[in-house]
């Protein structure tokens, strides 16, 4: 796992701790890997698991909306962040990441 995707994990783990996530989502950062958060939290997987949205982003989108520095819906509304699956559990996870 490369230290990107490690210290995503970490760190949405660290920001979804407490939460109660009832859905499934997948993070792909070009050129680096997957991470799939479900109930049981964030953690990288293989390229090929299914979940209800996938989100992707180059690492420094990604990077900025788990900072803070850039809101989701903004990073989609401007084109850098890609949503293929159920809007409406993309929008659960941008409030949570918000």
């Amino acid at each position: 796992m490369s230290e990107v995707i490690s210290a995503a994990v970490t760190a949405l783990n660290e920001k979804l701790s407490g939460e109660d996530i009832d859905f499934t989502a997948k993070f792909v950062i070009e050129d680096e890997g997957e991470i799939l958060v479900d109930s049981d939290g964030a953690r990288a997987v293989e390229a090929g698991e299914e979940a209800e949205v996938t989100l992707s982003a180059d690492q420094e989108t990604f990077q900025d909306m788990l900072s803070g520095d850039l809101n989701p819906t903004s990073a989609f509304m401007t084109g850098k962040l890609s949503v293929d699956g159920d809007m409406g559990t993309a929008m659960k996870l941008g409030s949570l990441l918000g």
